[in-house]
């Protein structure tokens, strides 16, 4: 009979701190500046003109999603006044006067009304000197929207998102993985960034599989270990000796 794992490695909130920038440190740099330091309550009442929107596109796994939310958190706990609207959520999306930052993520996957509803906040923001972050997989020209829409998210910067590279995908997973308290050695760490897809987000999932597949097994990580886990839920085909 398998043990039933006991969940006791927190989850890290996304966060700026838990960001490792690489590639994109031009944009993670722009957010650090938009976000308000502490005891600052400019956005509470920021004045016009209204800071032009941002826009942050890439793959799957580039980070996107763990930036809005990083900054949602950092304004959520400052007591910053928003809201968070993504596709697939039910409607409508009612405005709110007290609302200084607005964040709608998945813009690519927004069907008619969410696109109605979309732009509807991006002209209640304009007036109410609020300012909207909003993230998807494409760049504003391709996203499959409304024009008018596709033109409001391009009005602002626009950043594209690259995946990390081979050095700071190790570091990632590495300080993940001591969040866990969880030791993973070199030849692990190369033979998951070898055989395994390369976003982040698949990685970070991969992780936790692994964490609980040691855990019931009382083995430590090793790259018999991950084989074992990859075969039994036939996340990849394994290969090689």
């Amino acid at each position: 009979m398998r043990q039933i794992p006991l969940a006791i490695a927190p989850v890290a909130e996304p966060c700026f701190d838990n960001f490792l920038p690489g590639p994109n440190t031009a944009l993670w740099q722009h957010l650090m500046e938009l976000m308000p330091t502490a005891g600052d309550d400019s956005g509470l009442a920021r004045p016009h003109p209204v800071p032009p929107p941002v826009y942050l596109w890439g793959p799957a796994g580039s980070g996107k999603t763990h930036l809005l939310r990083a900054a949602a958190h950092r304004l959520h706990s400052q007591g910053q006044a928003l809201a968070w609207f993504e596709a697939g959520q039910a409607q409508p999306w009612s405005w709110s006067e007290h609302w200084r930052w607005v964040f709608i993520d998945r813009c690519e996957s927004l069907d008619l009304a969410a696109q109605r509803s979309a732009f509807a906040l991006f002209v209640e923001a304009a007036a109410n000197g609020a300012q909207v972050m909003a993230a998807g997989r494409l760049p504003p020209v391709d996203l499959p929207l409304r024009e008018e829409l596709r033109s409001r998210l391009a009005w602002g910067p626009v950043f594209g998102m690259s995946l990390l590279g081979d050095a700071d995908a190790r570091t990632v997973l590495r300080r993940e993985a001591e969040h866990r308290g969880m030791a993973l050695p070199d030849e692990v760490l190369t033979y998951l960034l070898s055989r395994c897809a390369r976003d982040l987000a698949h990685l970070m999932r991969l992780l936790n599989a692994l964490d609980d597949f040691a855990l019931v097994r009382s083995r430590h990580v090793t790259v018999p270990l991950v084989r074992a886990l990859l075969a039994e839920e036939g996340l990849v085909e394994t290969v090689g000796p």
